[in-house]
């Protein structure tokens, strides 16, 4: 199996900065593309960053220019940098990742189980 774990959320002002990160572990081949979703309360779950093996990556308009999204293969982590944090960019945070885990027999989807990020204004 795979399994998902991110940290790094937490309370902080508006203006500040927090990393998350998301390290994947279990079964793994090979992940095509990581990414980082958010869901407040009341809200559908919404994509905020992606990033590809091939090295592209993509954000949501609302984080461009303030969020990053990073990665490091070798250790299966995902990162999230968050920078001039607003009090809308409050959320739960999930990462996901698409991984092989059987070398030609598919990719598969699977979740972190989330972290709170909270922005005071």
């Amino acid at each position: 199996q795979v399994q998902l774990v991110e940290s790094g959320g937490g309370l902080v002002q508006a203006g500040g900065s927090l990393r998350l990160s998301c390290v994947a572990s279990g079964s793994i081949v090979s992940i095509s593309t990581m990414a980082w979703y958010r869901q407040a309360r009341g809200n559908q779950r919404e994509l905020v960053a992606t990033s590809t093996s091939g090295g592209s990556t993509n954000y949501a308009d609302s984080v461009k220019g303030r969020f990053t999204i990073s990665r490091d293969n070798a250790k299966n982590t995902v990162y999230l940098q968050m920078n001039s944090l607003k009090p809308e960019d409050t959320a739960v945070y999930f990462c996901n990742d698409i991984v092989m885990k059987v070398p030609g027999q598919g990719w598969f989807s699977y979740w972190g189980q989330g972290t709170q990020v909270t922005v005071s204004s």
